[in-house]
């Protein structure tokens, strides 16, 4: 019994000592190692934080000094690349609101692109429908151009509707006549700048009318886009723009073209004559364009619109009598205003108006070089009216004409670094390809070196 007792003491003073009461404010480890020993078996399934503080006391060395680096490894990674995702993400959205703007700006150039032909065609077509009745290609001219000064109008509207910041009709036309030199539009710059440009306008549009008498709109419209041509010859030698081979091809063609099309009718009189009046239309259009850009430089769609506006406005001040001379000559007679085809009138102006409003505004909303494919089409949709009217025969001197003055205008629509671009790409495509050829040796190799890993071989493969 002395001897049980004694036991009975020893353990009751361990466990005692092991359970020691420490001051109020005072740190006691080992009352902290002593109660987590003792929980910890018991709680490891209640309260899974336990064994890590556990380890936590123990120092940076071990598994726990592990786990901290990891943690605070993770995050910092989580640190580093959380503003990785935000910047990926910004390009993202950088790339979806570019992609989003090109594709919104195609689908504004094929609206434009079927736009300017349907309007040069209906054109055409009109004037075309309006000689058989009344034949005064002068005073269709003047009536035409005189819708020019509805330009800037239409123009001011679009302002209203669409800018923020709205201005009135006459600062907007302050800050638009800026284009005649900062001091704006002024009697003596009306004079000197208008009269010139404004004559050029009523001959290219005149000649062009009366070339529609002699030729079917198909020729005449294949014709007028000889200008490319022109405007690059004029350029070349007045502006001294920089030479290119291949727009002096395309100006060959286009010569060669005008001859194969005076050939089509074996060199008849009347096909002499018209083609002659469109190379005339064609070379004063190209002689216009030129011009504009040596004095006047290049203009904004506000610029451009009170520019015509301001051509409209000089050809009903100073033309108005040349077609009142030719009525009392009799040059271009008519037996009464109500007698007039004011219909055809009208739609054919409307449309003309509607044509110089797209070449501007397409200029804005798209590419520029969609403009000049949809005058280039307008070619194609001539012929397709003048097939079904039965208007024309197509020939084969004819077809050949039209399709190499068409290439010819179309090879004027390269750009000047064409060249350089061209093999810019075609050396991409050659390093993408010797990219995919080294990706898939890599592959193969990494294939090749497992397969033989997996039989227990080493394999090294040649290259």
């Amino acid at each position: 019994m002395d001897l049980m007792e004694m036991t009975l003491a020893i353990l009751a003073g361990t466990s005692r000592s092991s359970v020691t009461r420490c001051k109020p404010g005072t740190n006691c480890p080992s009352s902290h190692t002593g109660i987590s020993r003792q929980l910890s078996p018991l709680s490891v399934t209640e309260d899974s934080s336990a064994p890590i503080l556990e380890l936590q006391s123990r120092g940076s060395s071990g598994v726990c000094g592990h786990r901290v680096e990891r943690q605070n490894r993770s995050g910092d990674d989580g640190m580093q690349t959380h503003p990785e995702n935000s910047s990926q993400g910004n390009r993202l959205k950088a790339r979806c609101l570019s992609c989003t703007a090109v594709l919104l700006k195609a689908v504004w150039g094929l609206l434009i692109i079927l736009s300017v032909s349907s309007s040069w065609v209906g054109t055409t077509q009109i004037v075309k429908i309006t000689y058989k009745n009344f034949y005064c290609p002068f005073f269709m001219t003047w009536f035409s151009t005189n819708w020019n000064i509805m330009f800037f109008p239409v123009y001011y509207s679009g302002h209203l509707a669409t800018a923020q910041e709205k201005q009135s009709p006459m600062k907007k036309f302050r800050e638009c006549s800026r284009i005649f030199g900062e001091d704006g539009l002024t009697l003596k710059l009306f004079l000197k700048r208008t009269a010139p440009f404004s004559i050029l306008w009523t001959l290219t549009n005149y000649l062009y009318l009366l070339a529609l008498k002699k030729l079917t709109a198909t020729d005449v419209s294949a014709l007028f886009c000889c200008n490319k041509a022109f405007v690059f010859l004029l350029s070349w030698i007045v502006l001294k723009d920089r030479f290119m081979g291949v727009r002096i091809v395309a100006a060959i063609m286009a010569i060669t073209g005008i001859v194969m099309m005076a050939y089509a009718d074996n060199f008849h009189a009347d096909s002499i004559i018209g083609v002659a009046f469109a190379v005339g239309s064609a070379s004063t259009s190209a002689l216009y364009k030129v011009l504009f850009k040596m004095f006047l430089g290049s203009a904004n769609f506000g610029e451009a619109a009170h520019f015509v506006s301001t051509l409209g406005f000089f050809n009903l001040i100073f033309i108005s009598f040349t077609p009142v001379v030719l009525y009392f000559t009799k040059v271009e007679h008519w037996s009464s205003f109500a007698a007039l085809p004011w219909g055809c009138l009208c739609g054919m102006a409307g449309l003309w108006l509607a044509f110089n409003i797209l070449v501007n505004v397409g200029v804005v909303l798209t590419y520029p070089i969609l403009i000049s494919i949809g005058t280039v089409l307008s070619v194609p949709g001539n012929a397709a009216v003048d097939l079904l009217k039965q208007e024309v025969i197509f020939n084969v001197v004819r077809l050949a004409a039209t399709i190499i003055i068409c290439i010819g205008f179309l090879l004027m629509l390269l750009p000047e670094e064409w060249d350089e671009i061209t093999l810019r790409f075609i050396n991409s495509l050659k390093e993408k390809k010797s990219e995919e050829h080294v990706e898939e040796m890599t592959d193969s190799s990494v294939h090749l070196r497992s397969r033989s890993r997996v039989n227990g071989t080493v394999s090294i493969p040649l290259t």
